[in-house]
């Protein structure tokens, strides 16, 4: 069983940590993650990330460094999700490929119904060191 590759960002502004709702007809439906997507083959996980975020939510982003991977065995594929700080350099925020976003606060992501790695993610994304690690200046 081959492994997914999946970049996401965290993307912090001021109203809080932004998040999309992935759409009803896919896998994990409805429930709420951290944008991005999967990385193709020859792809380098980063541009893989620009590429997804530009499709989902038509915005340009600049990508920081990696700042956390989780590992997550899913019944019908495992996934490694690489997770990296982004800004928004261009665009405003639609949802073209998700159902829906909104900012949320750090706190208030154990609330939101989400996909067992990015809820690894979310776990962490209160502490201090993941807000201030590797490419959090990038807000």
């Amino acid at each position: 069983m081959r492994t997914l590759i999946v970049a996401a960002g965290v993307i912090i502004g001021q109203n809080g940590i932004l998040v999309t709702q992935r759409k009803e007809d896919v896998p994990h439906g409805l429930l709420w993650e951290f944008p991005g997507g999967k990385v193709e083959e020859g792809e380098e996980a980063r541009q893989a990330l620009r590429r997804e975020l530009k499709e989902e939510l038509d915005i340009e982003v600049e990508v920081g460094m990696i700042s956390d991977a989780v590992f997550h065995f899913y019944p019908d594929h495992p996934v490694l999700l690489l997770v990296y700080h982004c800004r928004v350099d261009k665009g405003v925020l639609k949802p073209l490929g998700c159902r829906a976003f909104r900012w949320v606060d750090p706190k208030g992501l154990k609330e939101l119904a989400m996909p067992a790695a990015d809820e690894s993610i979310s776990d962490r994304l209160g502490s201090e060191s993941f807000l201030n690690g590797p490419g959090a200046n990038l807000r």
